[in-house]
């Protein structure tokens, strides 16, 4: 298992962390829970931005850009809703 893979497993296993972290924060029942939970969301992110930004950085995760008419496209689908 090389840099990028190990890379590719942190981001993708933070990611799921933060779902569970959210779901956690909408679904609690208490005040003190809900905090934990939004707590652990925040920092679960920030981890998540850190990983995605050493990622992007060394080129193994590229971004690609919507073309202004992809996102013409997508404002008159969702305008119309």
């Amino acid at each position: 298992m090389n840099d990028q893979n190990i890379m590719e497993n942190l981001l993708n296993n933070t990611k799921g962390v933060c779902d569970l972290y959210m779901h956690g924060t909408i679904e609690s029942s208490t005040q003190n829970v809900h905090q934990a939970f939004s707590a652990a969301l925040g920092d679960s992110l920030n981890m998540q931005e850190d990983i995605y930004s050493m990622m992007s950085g060394m080129g193994w995760y590229p971004a690609q850009q919507a073309d202004a008419q992809q996102i013409a496209q997508v404002r008159q689908k969702y305008a119309a809703n």
